[in-house]
């Protein structure tokens, strides 16, 4: 259908409804912009989250559990979902709101030029009908004029009192105001003339013209009103595959988790390399009753007995010492010692410092193959240098090739002073394997055994905690023993009768051959009191023996204690 022979009457309307084309354009544009905004602000907020729940520590201190790292996963498929949310704003903003606004500006400058156009034919069509109406109104009153001169010519023709004169004056005012109606008649049929062709032409062709104009420009909104809806779909429907993608990711990532390989982890991060604490023994306070029926008696044992056998004053009110099982705490189910990061890592279990001095021991050695690469390819410019003294002065490459080299030794000295930390640790482990597995066959050992191999260390990063008191150095009677005699002295037949009990007060290593590594508030049986030199002998729960330094442990030894144990 067309505006121009359907509408040709309705310009007023034909004016408003293309104003509310472009309004609806324009409110639809607005809703576009808001729609996008949202996607920005979504976007914005994904970002924000990813970013609060991503961690903040370095990658080697990440978790490596595969529930952590799935998690890690999904939040990057996260963030490049955010991305593309982004994309689709950034998509709507140029080729749906932009493209709404600029051609929401071509179209009212159009609809104004056709409007005037209309404007301006209907100003010429009233104006030719002004005309028209004019010298109709003229042509009116010439004829009423020209009446009326007939009937004053009649009136006085018919009068006999009138005189000739009289009647000669009405006769030609008569004739004139006829001429005078003659042209305005004349004049009248041709404004009527032309002003009906002007109307033909305004309604047949100016008017359909410009209607025909306007219903284009509406209908090229419309059109582009569709166009831009689907780019608005299009938007969100192109970025679908690479969401898809992420959400693959994201159910990827869930399939990833191992709960078995995240217990491995567990293991492989925790594992300290101890064995589990060995049955408490029975200790027999009715012994001493079996023995003795009196106090009297029991004061009546041999001096020398009672220094043989270690029980040199009465024995501690046990109060004074709690050792009952509950307080008995131990690593595996007590307060771990604290204890600051130390270079060779002796603050922590046996296991995990094999692991990080390995470790360490990798990176350094890749180090070193990096500053011996850059050795070799500086020796090699140094020689074509030599042989092409226009391309560099040989002489300036030698600082750092010095450089280089002392760099390497001080990678070699590092690696191998880890390397003998590493032998030490893993040499202590297989002892302990050894001495564990000959636990149960220990017999008496002869008089004035000797103490741990080497002087106590005065290095305070040594241990988790600091004693008031240092034990003395080994006697100097036994300068180097034989690293194998303690082991020979835990094979005897027959294992060292208990003569007490101690607590811990601070962690100990047990570095030296022939110590004992000591936890903090770990409880230990006496085997052996301090003969001067500054060291106890004492056995585990375990059965592992060895010496610990007395000003590290608080003693209680039993009375008469020759062959007694005492239950904790």
């Amino acid at each position: 259908m067309s505006w121009g022979t359907e509408l040709w009457d309705q310009f007023d309307n034909l004016d408003k409804h293309t104003q509310w084309g472009i309004d609806f354009l324009e409110r639809y544009a607005k809703f576009v912009k808001e729609r996008l905004e949202v996607e920005q602000n979504y976007a914005k907020q994904l970002r924000n989250l990813v970013k609060k729940y991503c961690p903040k520590r370095s990658k080697e201190e990440e978790p490596r559990f595969t529930s952590c790292l799935s998690f890690y996963s999904i939040l990057n498929e996260l963030n490049d979902y955010a991305g593309q949310r982004e994309v689709v704003a950034e998509e709507m903003a140029h080729k749906v709101y932009g493209e709404l606004m600029r051609y929401s500006q071509d179209l009212k400058a159009e609809r104004k030029h056709h409007l005037q156009e209309g404007r301006k034919a209907q100003q010429y069509l009233d104006h030719c009908w002004k005309q028209m109406d004019n010298s109709k109104r003229k042509f009116e009153r010439e004829c009423k004029e020209a009446e009326k001169s007939q009937l004053t010519f009649e009136r006085l023709d018919n009068d006999i009192n009138a005189t000739k004169s009289e009647v000669e004056k009405a006769k030609a005012q008569f004739y004139l105001r006829t001429h005078m109606a003659d042209e305005s008649k004349n004049e009248y049929a041709a404004q009527l003339q032309n002003f009906n062709a002007e109307q033909w032409k305004h309604f047949n062709n100016a008017i359909p013209h410009i209607f025909k104009n306007l219903q284009a420009m509406d209908e090229r909104r419309t059109v582009k009103l569709g166009e831009t809806y689907r780019s608005f779909a299009e938007a969100e429907r192109r970025v679908i595959p690479i969401v898809s993608k992420c959400l693959e990711g994201m159910v990827s990532a869930a399939k990833a988790v191992d709960e078995r390989r995240d217990s491995g982890i567990v293991v492989e991060s925790f594992k300290s390399g101890f064995e589990p604490p060995g049955d408490f023994p029975f200790e027999d306070f009715s012994q001493n009753l079996s023995r003795t029926g009196s106090d009297g008696t029991i004061s009546s044992t041999p001096k020398g007995d009672r220094d043989r056998d270690g029980a040199p004053g009465p024995r501690p009110d046990l109060k004074q010492h709690p050792m009952s099982r509950t307080k008995n705490k131990l690593w595996l189910f007590g307060k771990k010692p604290k204890a600051p990061s130390l270079e060779d890592f002796s603050h922590l279990p046996p296991e995990q410092r094999r692991k990080r001095l390995q470790q360490r021991i990798d990176e350094l050695n890749k180090e070193l193959q990096k500053e011996i690469d850059q050795r070799d390819a500086l020796n090699k410019m140094k020689d074509v240098y030599e042989k092409n003294p226009q391309m560099g002065d040989p002489n300036s490459l030698q600082p750092k090739i010095s450089e280089t080299i002392c760099n390497m030794e001080k990678l070699r000295s590092e690696i191998h002073k880890n390397e003998t930390w590493l032998s030490e640790v893993e040499g202590k482990q297989s002892s302990r394997g050894d001495r564990r597995h000959s636990a149960d066959n220990h017999h008496h050992a002869p008089q004035g055994r000797e103490s741990p191999e080497g002087s106590y260390t005065d290095d305070t990063s040594q241990e988790h905690h600091t004693p008031h008191h240092r034990p003395k150095s080994p006697p100097s009677g036994h300068p180097n023993p034989d690293p194998h005699e303690f082991d020979d002295e835990f094979d005897d037949d027959d294992p060292l009768p208990v003569i007490g009990h101690c607590k811990a007060l601070y962690s100990f290593d047990g570095q030296n051959e022939g110590t004992l590594v000591m936890a903090e508030d770990e409880v230990l049986y006496i085997i052996e009191e301090d003969k001067g030199d500054g060291w106890t002998r004492a056995r585990k729960q375990s059965g592992e023996e060895g010496y610990v330094p007395t000003s590290y442990v608080d003693i209680t030894l039993e009375k008469n204690s020759k062959g007694a144990v005492t239950y904790i």
